[in-house]
Order: structure tokens, then sequence, then C-alpha cells
């Protein structure tokens, strides 16, 4: 494998046109495979979590699965009763939607308590997750009735239409965070490179990274099924490593080509880059994928899906970076010699040399110079106090407090959210429901139906469930399996709700069912699922975390053959990821920042959140950890002393880093421009984490660590000098392909 980036890297030179024509030729066929085989989206088998999951198993082993309801809302729009005007309008509702082949039935309309709003539900064919995509019709003829009478209010809402509503809020949040990011990103290359040509180029190769993984992501669903979240994912971390790697890559074959002075031509210069940087960008990818595919243990289709997503978009980028990239840039360099060489009647070689002469040499700025000497006047100092900083900003995360968003936490710029408030306020028993399934042998059916029965009357006598609205009893064709629906007054994710969940699975169900033997129960409903997912998550994160753990330690092992360095990561990472918890914590679980954001606080975080970030940021950090480290490591094996290694090594990489981080940051932060309360959360943590895994970890903590340990940090064997390669076959012996410390193959990762 150390090879495998400097023979790619000299094909690709060598075969620019091809290399180029056969990449696009790659983005194009995944895209045009993805567009063949479609999407395979998850069903509802697939979101089953703990007892609410076995409750819906059994519903639809029985024919009595959940259905996608839409509710018709209609009222005077001046106020006041709802008249025959709105009891025409509902008949005619009613017709309109009958006729339509997505309709299952309609039922008879129903007046509010106040008599001011009619309802008519509408239940759609189909299965519950899929009904988004056949509400359009029946949205339809809403609003042609809502037309035909201009006296009246008409409106519709239901699960179906605020999925949609959602699926739409979406893809325009993600459109702006692209408004937002792109020209950022292609601004901070400018500032890098000062190069139109050389700033497109990391965005040319993430935005085809970013496409070629959406086609194959449509290949992968249909072995892990795609949750919705797959594109989010390719989308909010494709653009960060194509970007970052490409800039790894840039910025080192710019530094060869400085050093060189114009002696190697750009064949050469991109192969001394791949023996560098390619091998770290190898090494960071793979840290990334490993890290992230530790979310498969989490046994939850919504990880796999952003698993999947994440590792593709990422081992995507890392071939980009090592087979269209070189000859992107030996093509760029051929131009740029020609055009050189036109305007000074000279070989460019001589120009080249002149220009570079003039150019200041790449070095530690002053901003990343003030960051660094604390750690080198006074690291054990320096260790104590940002250490102490993480620690402290980490602390928060100790009352972290889990949940998982439902309906009612969604955007109220939605349309259908505005109409489903309106809806429940006319009609509070539907706010919240739980759905109670028994099954019991045949012979017992009587008996279930008689104790569903009692189940009934026992909660419409408990101030915790809807006392004005009927219970809903559904059975099976043969008897055996019935279902209650209980209403609940309270939003699903308030204490209310969730006191009445634990009340009926802990003292009315069993009361209930005690006559029945043998009789199998289970509770689902919009809390069950929210309470047994958010369970759900709390049992699998510590495997995760502890795979996490052992991954990244692996992995840093593996790629400088340190124990010592393998520690420092899995610290580092852990005190990074700490504090970007922590401070999600402070902002998101509180109310203080809400009108800074633009969120309404849960009071708690999202469940999915704290797992994902994890993994996310560990991988991410692997990236700063294994560029930093592998430039001290090349000064090390440069002969340098250990203290002037990690200086020297970290300002080599202080520029890089720091751009690579801007990027990052631009991108996450982006996010939190969205609507979806998760989303935010989810930008905020990463922006907040590259921001410190930048700045504090890698400028003061990591060097201060290495400062103190010496050669220690090394052992159990000091990496030694390599010899100098010699000239790379096919090149003019006159030229030197290593005209630098640190330039040539010797100093690849060990």
């Amino acid at each position: 494998m150390s090879q495998l980036p400097v023979r790619i890297a000299r094909w690709s030179a060598r075969h620019a046109r091809t290399a180029i024509a056969g990449w696009f030729a790659f983005v194009v066929l995944c895209l045009a495979a993805g567009a063949a085989v479609g999407t395979n989206e998850a069903t509802g088998v697939d979101y089953r979590v703990g007892e609410a999951g076995r409750a819906e198993a059994l519903a639809a082993g029985a024919g009595l699965e959940r259905r996608p309801v839409e509710h018709v809302v209609l009222r005077t729009a001046a106020g006041g009763p709802a008249g025959e005007a709105a009891a025409a309008a509902a008949r005619e509702i009613t017709e309109r939607m009958r006729a339509l082949p997505e309709v299952a039935e309609v039922a008879a309309p129903v007046r509010s308590e106040d008599g001011e709003v009619l309802r008519v539900s509408v239940v759609l064919r189909g299965p519950e997750l899929a009904a988004r995509k056949n509400v359009g019709p029946l949205l339809a003829r809403t609003a042609e009735v809502r037309a035909a009478h201009p006296e009246l209010v008409v409106e519709e809402t239901g699960s179906p239409s605020i999925s949609k509503g959602v699926n739409e809020q979406r893809g325009a949040d993600l459109a702006l965070s692209e408004r937002i990011t792109l020209p950022v990103t292609l601004v901070t290359l400018l500032l890098v490179f000062g190069s139109v040509v050389t700033a497109c180029v990391p965005l040319l190769l993430a935005l085809s990274s970013i496409a070629a993984a959406l086609g194959l992501s449509m290949v992968a669903s249909h072995l892990a099924p795609d949750a919705g979240v797959g594109t989010n994912m390719i989308l909010l971390i494709g653009l960060a490593v194509g970007v970052d790697y490409t800039l790894f890559h840039l910025e080192r074959e710019r530094e060869e080509r400085e050093r060189a002075g114009g002696r190697l031509g750009p064949e050469a210069l991109v192969e001394l880059a791949a023996a560098t940087a390619g091998r770290a960008v190898v090494v960071s990818g793979l840290a990334v994928i490993v890290s992230t595919a530790t979310l498969y243990v989490a046994s939850d289709v919504i990880f796999s899906s952003l698993a999947t997503g994440t590792i593709l978009v990422v081992a995507v980028a890392v071939a980009s970076s090592l087979t269209v990239l070189p000859a992107l840039l030996v093509t760029i360099g051929r131009r740029a010699e020609r055009r050189a060489e036109r305007r000074a009647g000279r070989p460019s070689g001589r120009r080249a040399a002149r220009r570079s002469a003039r150019r200041p040499a790449a070095g530690t700025g002053r901003l990343v110079g003030a960051l660094l000497r604390p750690a080198r006047r006074r690291p054990a100092l320096t260790l104590a106090l940002s250490g102490l900083l993480m620690l402290g900003l980490a602390a928060p995360a100790l009352g972290l407090r889990l949940v998982d968003p439902g309906k009612d936490t969604f955007s109220r710029d939605i349309p259908a959210m505005q109409v489903h408030d309106r809806l429940t306020a006319a009609f509070p028993g539907l706010l919240t429901r739980h759905e109670v399934v028994v099954r019991a042998d045949a012979g017992r059916s009587g008996q279930v139906r008689q104790a569903l029965a009692d189940l009934g009357r026992r909660a419409r006598a408990d101030a915790l469930f809807a006392t004005d609205t009927e219970p809903v009893l559904r059975t099976s064709a043969d008897g055996r399996t019935g279902v209650l629906e209980l209403s609940v007054p309270f939003p699903a994710s308030s204490t209310g709700a969730i006191a009445s969940l634990d009340r009926l699975r802990h003292v009315h169900l069993p009361a209930a069912l005690g006559p029945v033997a043998g009789a199998e129960s289970a509770v689902s409903g919009d809390v069950a699922r929210g309470r047994d997912y958010v369970a759900h998550e709390r049992r699998t994160l510590p495997l995760v975390v502890g795979l996490l753990l052992l991954a990244t330690f692996l992995m840093t092992l593996w790629a400088f053959r340190s124990p010592a360095l393998g520690l420092i990561g899995v610290v580092l990472n852990l005190l990074s990821a700490g504090a970007s918890l922590g401070l999600l914590v402070v902002v998101f679980q509180g109310t203080w920042a809400e009108g800074l954001l633009g969120f309404d606080s849960l009071g708690a975080i999202a469940s999915r959140v704290p797992l994902f970030l994890f993994v996310i940021l560990f991988g991410l950090s692997m990236d700063y950890q294994v560029f930093v480290v592998s430039r001290i490591q090349e000064a090390v094996r440069d002969g340098m002393p250990a203290r002037e290694a990690v200086l020297t090594g970290i300002g080599r990489s202080a520029r890089v880093v720091t751009s690579a981080a801007v990027v990052m940051v631009t991108v996450f932060g982006a996010f939190v421009a969205l609507h979806l309360t998760e989303m935010k959360q989810m930008g905020f943590c990463l922006a907040a984490a590259v921001l410190l895994d930048a700045v504090v970890v890698r400028l003061m903590l990591l060097p201060s660590v290495l400062l103190l340990l010496g050669d220690r940090a090394w052992w159990p064997s000091r990496p030694n000098p390599g010899p100098n390669p010699g000239p790379n076959p096919g090149e003019d012996p006159g030229r030197s392909p290593n005209p630098g410390p640190g330039s040539g193959p010797a100093h690849a990762l060990g």
C-alpha cells in the first residue's frame, strides 16, 4: 500500500488526458447506474425498534398496521359555527376524495366541540411511509374545493402532507447551504493559492465526488435501504473532505515546486506530492471509513444510511485525489510552462526558478505562530491550561438529555404544520395517540375484545388520557388480534404524554389483560416510538463508542507504529468530541440562543445527534491528526531532534490545516441556518468541534504533549532517516527528485 499512491500518480501524470476523461466517465457511469436502479427506500419494517416495533409487527401480521390519514379542515372565513356551506363543501370533498385511486376510504364529517370546525378524515392506500408520494392528488382536490368556496377556509394536513412539506423544506435548506458554502469555500481557496484555476480544482473534484457518491448510494440502497438521510450526509461530508483531501495534495505539490525552484517538471512534482500527501490522504480516508463503519453496529436503519453515504463519498473523494488530481495538476503545470515560454521567450524553468526565489517559503504565519508560542515556551503549563479548558467545555455534556424529535418539533414554516396546530386545537384527541396491540389464541377472541374494552374504560377515567374522545377498537378478521387507539391531550414529547405511556404499559394494560391467559401485548404510537428509540440509542452508544476508540487507536498505531501516538489520538479526539458536545448542550438544551440561531428548544438534544457526532468527529479529527503527525514524522526522519521536528512539522502543516478548518467550519456552520432543529444541532456541533480541533488541539494540546514526550512519542523505535531515493525512472538524471528535506518517497507514513 505504501507505494500505491505514487504508482497511481505516476500513471495519471503520464496519461493525463486519459485519467481526466476516465474520471468524469466514472462519475457519469455512477449517476447512470443510480438512475437506472433507483433508490430502495426504507419501509416501516426497517424502523421498528423495541416494544413499539414489536407492537407494529403484531399489528401488521394481522393486517391492522397504522394507516396514513389526511384530514381536511373546514371553517368559515368570518368565524362562527360551520353551517350549511361548510357541510356542502364537506360533501364535495368526500365525493372528490372517494374518486381518487390513492384513497382507501373517507370517514363521515366530524364537527368540533364548539361547532366551528368540520373535519373530513381520508385514509390513503399503501404503507405509511410511502403516502407522502401519493398525497399530491389529495392536496389538489382540497385546493379545488377551496377555490370553489371562497367564503370558507379549507385546509389539509396529516402525516403524509407534513412529511411532504418536511422534504420540500429540507431540499430548500440544502440549496441555501450550498449558496452559502460554495462562495466562501472558493474565496478561502483563492486566498490560499492566489489562482482562480487552482482554487477551482478542489471544488470541481469535491462536487464530482459528491455526484458519483450520490449515484453509488442509489445502487447501495438495494443492499441497505435508504432512510432518506444519506443524501444529506453525502452533501455535508462530501464537500468538506473532498476539498480537504485536494487541499492537502495541492499544498504539498506547491511546496515541492517552490523547493525545486524550477528544476522539476509537473510530472515529478505530483509524484513527490503523492509520496507524502497522497499517503496521508489514504490513511485519513481509511480512518474516516473505519470510524464511520462502527455506526452499523447500532442496528438502526437511519445510522446505517448515514454510514453508507459517508463511507461512499469519502472513498470516492480519496480516489479522486489519487487519480484525477495528479492529471489535472500536470495539465495545469504544462499550460503554465507554455504560457511562460511564450511570454518570456526563454526556458520556463529559469523563469519559474526566479519566480520561486521571490516567493516567500511556506512557514508558520503570525497568527499560528502566536497560538503555537505557549506550547513552544511552556509545554507543561499549556497542556494543563488547554486541557482544563477542553474539560470545562465538556462538563455540560454530563447534563445531556435525549429526545426523539417527533412531529410536534417540526418547523411551523411548513403550511401543513400550521394546519396541524389548528386541527389539534379544535380536536385535541388527535394530538397524540397510543396504540395497544393484543394477540391471543383464536378461542380467546372474545376475551381479547372484552379486555381491550376494559382498558379503554380505565384510560378514559385517567386524567392523563383524553376523557372526551372515544377509544377506537379494530380487530383482525380471525378475531385473534385487536388494536386499541387511545387519545392523549398532550404533545408527544411532553412529560404528560410520556407519563401516560408509562401508566398504560405498567398499570392499565397488565390490569386489563390479567384474565386473558397467554395473551401477547405491546404498545406503540408516536410516544412509544420515540421513547423506545431513545432507549435503543442509550443501549448502543457505549458499544459503538468503545469500538470507535479501539478503531482510532489501531488506525493510528498502523499509520505511525507508535502506541503512544495511538493513545494520544484517542484522548485528544475524546476531548474534542466532549467539548463540542458540551457546547451543544449549553446552546440547544436551553432557550437563551433560540432567537440568535432561530430554533425552538426541545429542552434536550435529538437522540441521534450524540452517537452520529462521536463517530463523524473521530473520523474528521483523524484527518488533522494524520496530516499533522505525518509532517512531524517526516521531520524526524530527516534527522531533526524531536523538539525541532514537532515545531517544524506543525509549522509546515499550519496553513493547510487552517484553510481546511475554515472550509469545514463554513460547510458545517451553514447547516445552522436550516429549519430542522436536528440538522442545526449537527451542523453547530461539527463546526465547533472542527474549530476546537484545529486551534486548541492541534496548536496547543498536541505540540505540548509531543514536546514533553520527546523521542518517547515514537517508541518503540525512533523513525530513522530514509535514504535518498535517487532519480525517478525515466526522469532527467540532471534533475534531483529530492531537492529538499521531507520531499521524497522515503518520507512517507510509516
